[in-house]
């Protein structure tokens, strides 16, 4: 019966094997989450989601799967009737205190409790709000619903106030780790943590525990042992395109250099426009007083830096091919010298385009950038920074 869901996970591009479904359905067989739709929504997305980018695809096809699945009605309430009473009464005497069970007794039981919900159906004319008897919203009666009764059977309400049966799946919550978005600020931070190289230095103020337990063990008595806390290691150097058509990703570069000052310890950044030339700057106010060589920084930085381009590749071809092709000052090196002599000095070196990349290929200076770098360029999507990442690493 559970075929569908499994299609489903597939067509909506969830890489779910055989063996992680089988695991599903043996969890199901031994009861893991029996009669419990919420359960069942969070066993279903342990069992079958390994990776954070694909849990809004699953929230997708479960709904697609599922959709209806809390969509009860008076009908479908008084077909539940024809449930074992062993198992009713078993899930009672499991879920009730012996207050509630009492209750439940005072009206006779299960099979009395359904026929008063008959009765009600029947008697009952228009809204009825509040109140012990009649089926409507608030109060204490066993019917309705946002109010409460040990017994209660809700009909009519769309959520449950005490979380229960929620369709957790319709909220949506991870759709912004799917990896066809691109990024905030938070997502950025989850990317680029795949680049990391430990390394521990600094005061000793971490407990070493492994030491501890070890140096206790030959000294008879405890001795506490720490060490420096692990940072990440890695050292980048960022390239910024500014002004002209990267305004209209101001936003998402500004993410991009908050996620990245607070993930990387060693990080220098430069500003540059449409093309790496033979000057650039740290404050794009002052790029015109306060530029440095570009000589200097390739000489102040050595091989071991990662070196991240981040622009949108947007120019006239002669930008990137011809000496004086620059758009703002005459330049005496083509801009390719330039790309090429950082691509040298950084063997670990990419580049990140905030233009999807499905319109890459229709401007020139993308397909001339991407030549030059060899291919290395991605999107600002999670996929594409995480395959930099990877690519760096």
């Amino acid at each position: 019966m559970f075929l569908p869901f499994f299609d489903a996970l597939r067509r909506g591009g969830v890489p779910v094997s055989l063996r992680e479904y089988l695991s599903f359905l043996e969890g199901l067989a031994a009861g893991l989450c029996t009669y419990d739709i919420d359960g069942f929504y969070y066993f279903a997305r342990a069992a079958m989601v390994k990776d954070e980018r694909f849990l809004d695809r699953f929230d997708r096809a479960f709904s697609e799967a599922f959709s209806g699945l809390e969509a009860i009605t008076p009908d479908d309430v008084l077909n539940a009737v024809d449930l074992p009473e062993e198992w009713l009464r078993k899930q009672l005497e499991k879920h009730l205190t012996d207050e509630e069970k009492a209750q439940i007794e005072a009206l006779g039981g299960f099979d009395n409790l359904m026929e008063t919900l008959k009765k009600r159906l029947e008697e009952q004319k228009g809204r009825h709000q509040g109140g012990s008897k009649w089926i409507g919203t608030g109060g204490t009666s066993p019917f309705g619903a946002y109010g409460y009764n040990p017994e209660g059977v809700r009909i009519g309400q769309k959520e449950s106030r005490h979380h229960r049966a929620v369709k957790v799946w319709d909220k949506r919550e991870f759709r912004d780790f799917d990896d066809t978005v691109e990024l905030g600020t938070r997502n950025i931070k989850v990317a680029l943590k795949r680049l990391r190289q430990w390394a521990r230095h600094g005061a000793n103020e971490e407990l070493d525990l492994p030491g501890t337990i070890r140096a206790s063990a030959e000294a008879g008595y405890i001795d506490v042992k720490t060490r420096p806390e692990r940072h990440n290691a890695v050292k980048v150097v960022l390239f910024l395109d500014v002004g002209g058509s990267m305004d209209a990703h101001v936003q998402l570069v500004e993410e991009l250099f908050s996620a990245a000052k607070s993930e990387f310890k060693h990080l220098e950044h430069w500003y540059f426009h449409n093309c790496l030339y033979e000057g650039v700057w740290k404050s794009n106010k002052r790029r015109w007083n306060e530029a440095t060589p570009t000589w200097d920084v390739l000489h102040r930085y050595g091989p071991d830096y990662k070196c991240i381009f981040v622009g949108d590749a947007s120019m006239s071809p002669y930008e990137i091919t011809h000496r004086g092709g620059a758009n703002e000052h005459w330049n005496d090196e083509a801009g390719h010298v330039w790309l090429t002599r950082a691509r040298e000095q950084w063997p670990d070196h990419t580049w990140l385009n905030p233009i999807p990349e499905r319109g890459w290929g229709y401007t020139q200076s993308i397909q001339i950038i991407r030549e030059i770098f060899e291919n290395r360029m991605h999107p600002l999507t999670l996929e594409g920074i995480t395959a930099a990442m990877k690519e760096l690493g």
